[in-house]
């Protein structure tokens, strides 16, 4: 975590819990192991917050539990925290059994205990309950964020597969139209004689400086393709192959600019197929 969210403080109320048999069976020792416990678990749990709990922090919680109750009943508050505790850090199976774990201390409880018997009752009942109760809400509320964090990577992944695959379409797009067109020239200037076949050959250096310059465009981001320059290029390719193109426009034709990317780049993948078929 990043800082403390101090809309979980009233968490900490709970330990009110240690109060109430020092308030109706007062002495120094009980007052001191409320104070000192109740101060030692607001420390810790206020450290949590800003630092990743360790995974001892279930243990520690039911020993300060379990070593509290004795001299205070209260201290079975602690068990309920350890519950909480364990549904958030365990693996499910491994909670459950805990969280039964800590309701047979609760239980136990009851026997070592040196607070009234009233207040014993008291002391038990409830906590025994809830140990069960925000076990296993944290329990379920990390399995959710299990859940979410799965889905997220999930979802992720698909989107990197997605880039990939555009990325390897518009190359596809990019060079094939353009490569098709080298391969097509360079077999020309080798049927024909000089001077046609040096300037053929120069053709083609330009062709390579331009599927250089659109791996260079595709690489810095999206490229939108010009519908007027697909048409320019795809009727140099063709001349090249011997194959006629003839463009009729509808006059006041007017694209989106998706729209305009989605025919340029059918027309490359047309034309290259034209050209190599």
């Amino acid at each position: 975590m990043n800082g403390i969210r101090w809309s979980s403080l009233w968490y900490l109320a709970f330990l009110a819990y240690l109060f109430v048999q020092p308030l109706f069976a007062p002495g120094v020792l009980v007052w001191a192991v409320a104070v000192g416990s109740a101060g030692l678990f607001t420390a810790f749990w206020l450290w949590t917050q800003v630092h990743p709990a360790p995974r001892w922090s279930t243990l520690a919680v039911t020993l300060l539990g379990v070593a509290v109750t004795p001299v205070n009943a209260g201290g079975t508050v602690f068990l309920v925290y350890a519950a909480a505790f364990a549904g958030t850090m365990l693996p499910r199976p491994v909670a459950v059994r805990w969280c039964a774990g800590l309701s047979a201390l609760v239980a136990a409880s009851a026997f070592i205990s040196s607070a009234p018997g009233t207040y014993v009752l008291f002391s038990v009942l409830p906590p025994l309950v809830s140990v069960w109760i925000v076990g296993l809400a944290c329990v379920e509320e990390q399995q959710r964020e299990r859940e979410n964090a799965a889905e997220q990577a999930r979802v992720e992944h698909l989107s990197v597969l997605a880039e990939r695959e555009r990325i390897a379409r518009d190359l596809h797009d990019l060079l094939g139209h353009t490569l098709t067109g080298i391969v097509v020239r360079a077999q020309l200037a080798q049927r024909l004689p000089a001077p046609e076949g040096p300037a053929e050959m120069a053709v083609v250096e330009e062709l390579a400086r331009t599927a250089l310059a659109e791996v260079r465009a595709a690489v810095a981001g999206w490229r939108r393709v010009s519908l007027d320059d697909e048409v320019a290029v795809a009727g140099d390719a063709l001349a090249a192959a011997g194959v006629g193109l003839t463009v009729t426009r509808e006059p006041g034709l007017e694209l989106t600019p998706p729209a305009e990317h989605a025919l340029a780049l059918a027309l490359r993948e047309a034309v290259t197929n034209v050209v190599r078929h």
